[in-house]
């Protein structure tokens, strides 16, 4: 392969990688920011949450990922927005943004419509588990090799978060994990011939 190639290579690589890690950096920001600011405010922007059944509670379809309950809720969606996420834009970059809507949407529409009356459903893990939806189910769609093997590495690796669309454990909300993972296999069919 002539040096300009590789250089050209390299370079494209290099951008890509960039711009993956500022995205990811940029949406991580704002859920660190929101949470700065939500906690010295009392909570008070928690109400932006989904409410279950209530017409103001669809407004947390958008700003319930950006808002967390506590540092630890906030670091254990983290680590995994991080992975995943990452892991989508290694498939597709293009496909990033697309299948954190459909994710949002799901694990919204999920929460607010099956949500316990008066709970209010925040955090990011309906989009975690929409991400683990769409790279489990990306390679069956796709039926590529370089697709079926990242869902191979997403299973070994995060399979055993699929537990968490089960109801279990007070104060999780399973119907935002269940809807967001739903929302990731609709992204992953969607894209199947794309």
């Amino acid at each position: 392969m002539p040096r300009s190639s590789v250089t050209k290579t390299t370079k494209a690589l290099t951008q890509s990688l960039r711009t993956q890690a500022t995205t990811l950096g940029t949406t991580l920001g704002a859920f660190w920011l929101t949470f700065v600011v939500n906690s010295a405010l009392g909570g008070a922007l928690t109400s932006f949450g989904i409410i279950p059944r209530s017409i103001t509670g669809l407004r947390g379809i958008v700003f319930a990922p950006f808002l967390h309950g506590n540092l630890n809720h906030l670091i254990a969606n983290t680590i995994p927005f991080v992975a995943l996420g990452w892991m989508v834009m290694l498939r597709d970059a293009r496909h990033f943004l697309p299948v954190t809507l459909f994710s949002m949407l799901g694990a919204g529409l999920m929460a607010w419509t099956f949500g316990a009356p008066g709970s209010v459903h925040i955090g990011a893990s309906g989009v975690v588990f929409g991400y683990l939806g769409f790279l489990l189910l990306a390679g069956v769609y796709t039926r590529s090799f370089g697709s079926i093997l990242l869902s191979l590495v997403t299973a070994g690796v995060w399979g055993g978060l699929v537990l968490g669309i089960a109801p279990g454990q007070v104060g999780i909300s399973w119907q935002a994990h269940l809807g967001g993972f739903i929302g990731g296999i609709l992204a992953a069919r969607f894209f199947r011939k794309r």
